[in-house]
């Protein structure tokens, strides 16, 4: 690995989502396999030390202190003697432990001189937690307590008035005696990590005025602030600094710069700045990889993570979490599978972060299975693991999973965020689950206190709209809290253009062209409003707007992966090599699924041509011949794995349910709102989700058992029979009576 201190540096850049004592142990592993045995460097002990303190962990304190090479500088930024005599301290075992701390003896500091410190703490009424954080704040700082008159004195009494902990921090500082360029980073870094950038930068500013130069960590704090808030001028004046300061080859620098400018959607500037740093290490690497996923430039990620390997750059966990999105994008399951066997042989399969990716990873490919494989098997499952299993359910069609998935988080404790709230939501947006959308929309203000976004109004007013209660759904857009987009209005026109409403879908429209005059989809649906209601004049004109205004639809293509190869179709291909097999395969399956019952929907065309003309177009759209490609090109029994970049029609939803029957074949389609499990001559999106559902919500009242102290065997085993009556394909007629 190249540089690998600078490498460390960023994975330790935040111990805070260190939040149990076995991942402290798992970070200082991963540490210690990388640097290749061992640990030289003080400031990593340090740290680790410091994270080990906050969980209490004496033993691993005085194991690491005892592997220490050599010991810490007295200035360094991480005092590792005061962190280590915190620990003995409140852990009370001072008088039986061993003191390995010989070479503190020789500055005359010794264990029992911050007695006093932590008696004081203790007088005041402090927590155990409270003692710790101020305690680290006294050592690190070199604070005098004595008495409570000076700097401890000021935190304590704002602890008192319920300040404490956001403003100790700040209070400790203001009354320092000394103030150098650490203790302003320590100021301006806990900003920035609070979310607090006016502040950051204020105090950016207050360091120039006391005659104190930004350092590499300084700037490296600050640029993130500009990637958050898409301030590219900003984020540019900081790299004309760092330019004129001879920071600009500096690898946090650069790092910082690349992310900033990736977030920016600037990526040619992310580029720019890779290519002229004169050393490039993992972080750098990971930073160009990751903004490359993130403005949806796949195959450009997937070329640079092999440039990386190429380069023998060892890649680290954060390595294969910015990657393993493109793999879920481009839907390739194989060059997955490759990296998930990669990603175990190098020990990071246990890793929270990895393993979500790869949970997410496996969903988007369309293997459910495994990916709640992989979330069992975490030994820690925090808030975005449960979030994204939720999610991989909810675009899977699999509604039940999903609700029983979220109210299980709540019960085991997880304190779901927005993007849990949100794949709930889309849950029961796609199954039709409109009280139960309320239900989950309304807690998230009055259980959790989270503001809705415009995604969780997306996905209720998509909701609405599918169950035909447009007129409620409209309303529900108009009072948001927030300013309605184009995207959200948008849902409302294509239920519109599902319920045939005119009248509404022009209304909705004019709403849309005053948020963005440019809205491609808006013309789409609209156009496809008219032509359905047989205005063919009004589509045509629609049609001459969108070219004189430049505006194109986007053009439908489908692709699949076959033998780690991905093929990509769009609709009437005729390029792609085996097009003649294609052709004659596709021919033939028209015909025998015709014969089994299959209909055409010529109404899906949007063009005035004949009849015959319309089934020729339906049969060349771009995901029949990506199913056909994959039959021709894999043996029997095979799944088929089809994604497209725009929604499947209605007429190819239905062929591909008789595709699956003739075939005897699983065909999975994800397109660009859900996926569809075709087997048997069925799809996972039905109406029987939604019936069984209903039907187990009057028995069993899981939903409501959300926020009670229930019991955990009964709440389990109700969740049980949940599960299982859920799982089991009952015909809707037969639905009469309880199962039990």
């Amino acid at each position: 690995m190249k540089n690998p201190v600078q490498t460390l540096k960023i994975l330790l850049n935040n111990p805070s989502v260190i939040k149990t004592s076995s991942q402290a142990k798992q970070l200082h592993a991963h540490i210690i396999k990388l640097r290749g045995g061992g640990i030289s460097s003080p400031e990593f002990t340090a740290t680790i030390l410091s994270i080990y303190s906050n969980f209490n962990l004496l033993q691993e304190c005085l194991l690491l202190f005892k592997t220490f090479r050599s010991p810490p500088n007295q200035g360094n930024v991480f005092d590792s003697g005061s962190e280590l005599k915190g620990t003995f301290r409140l852990n009370k075992d001072v008088n039986q432990t061993e003191n390995p701390l010989g070479f503190l003896q020789d500055s005359g500091e010794t264990v029992e001189n911050l007695g006093k410190e932590v008696d004081f703490l203790k007088e005041n009424g402090l927590t155990s937690v409270d003692q710790k954080a101020i305690f680290n704040d006294i050592v690190k700082n070199q604070l005098d307590a004595s008495g409570g008159k000076t700097e401890l004195g000021g935190i304590l009494k704002e602890k008192k008035k319920g300040a404490f902990p956001a403003d100790s921090v700040r209070k400790v500082f203001e009354t320092m005696r000394v103030r150098d360029v650490v203790s302003w980073n320590t100021v301006i870094g806990g900003h920035v990590q609070n979310g607090m950038h006016e502040e950051a930068l204020l105090a950016v500013r207050e360091m120039g005025k006391a005659n104190l130069k930004p350092d590499s960590f300084t700037l490296s704090s600050v640029l993130p602030i500009f990637a958050q808030d898409v301030d590219v001028m900003k984020g540019k004046e900081i790299h004309g600094y760092t330019i004129r300061h001879g920071f600009d080859e500096d690898i946090f620098i650069s790092s910082s710069l690349i992310d900033m400018y990736a977030n920016c959607t600037r990526l040619e500037d992310s580029y720019r700045v890779f290519n002229l740093s004169p050393q490039k290490d993992s972080v750098s690497w990971n930073s160009i990889i990751a903004g490359c996923v993130q403005n949806g430039i796949f195959d450009n990620g997937l070329k640079l993570f092999r440039e990386m390997l190429m380069a023998d750059i060892e890649p680290v966990a954060v390595s294969f979490s910015s990657i393993m999105p493109a793999c879920a994008h481009l839907t390739t399951l194989c060059l997955g599978k490759q990296l998930h066997g990669y990603i175990i042989r190098r020990g990071f399969d246990d890793n929270v972060f990895v393993a979500s990716s790869l949970m997410d990873m496996y969903a988007k490919c369309g293997n459910i299975k495994i990916a709640r494989w992989i979330f069992d098997k975490m030994e820690v499952q925090d808030t975005i693991s449960w979030t994204a299993m939720i999610m991989a359910y909810a675009l899977h069609g699999h509604a039940p999973d999903a609700i029983l998935l979220f109210d299980k988080m709540e019960i085991e404790g997880v304190k779901p965020n927005s993007g849990s709230f949100l794949a709930v939501l889309t849950a029961c947006s796609h199954a039709g689950l409109v009280d139960e959308a309320w239900k989950y929309f309304r807690s998230m203000t009055q259980n959790y206190a989270i503001p809705p976004g415009v995604e969780h109004y997306a996905a209720v007013s998509d909701l609405l709209g599918r169950a035909g209660r447009l007129t409620e759904a409209y309303e529900f857009i108009s009072n948001m809290h927030v300013k309605p987009t184009g995207a959200i209005w948008s849902t409302l026109l294509s239920a519109c253009r599902v319920q045939k409403n005119v009248e509404l879908a022009e209304k909705v429209a004019k709403n849309i062209f005053i948020v963005d005059p440019h809205y491609v989809s808006a013309y789409v649906l609209l156009s496809n409003v008219y032509v359905a209601a047989g205005r063919w004049t009004d589509a045509a004109k629609l049609r001459i707007t969108m070219r004189k205004k430049g505006i194109t639809k986007k053009a439908a293509c489908s692709w699949i992966e076959v033998k780690n190869k991905v093929h990509v179709f769009v609709s009437g291909d005729e390029d792609h090599p085996d097009y003649p097999q294609i052709n004659q395969a596709l021919q033939d399956l028209m015909e025998r699924i015709e014969l089994e019952g299959y209909i055409p929907d010529t109404n899906v065309v949007l063009h005035d041509v004949d009849e015959e003309q319309k089934r020729y177009v339906l049969s060349a759209h771009s995901e029949r011949l990506a199913i056909v490609f994959g039959v021709i090109s894999t043996p029997d029994g095979t799944t088929v794995r089809v994604t497209k970049n725009l929604r499947v029609c209605v007429d190819c939803h239905t062929a591909t349910k008789y595709m699956s029957k003739i075939l005897k074949r699983e065909i999975i389609v994800r397109d660009i709102v859900r996926f569809h499990h075709f087997k048997d001559g069925k799809c996972s999106w039905g109406l029987l989700v939604r019936a069984v559902v209903d039907f187990i919500r009057k028995y069993i009242s899981i939903s409501y058992y959300k926020g009670r102290k229930a019991d955990h065997w009964s709440g389990s085993l109700r969740a049980f029979v949940f599960y299982v009556v859920c799982s089991i394909h009952i015909p809707i007629p037969f639905i009469k009576y309880p199962l039990w």
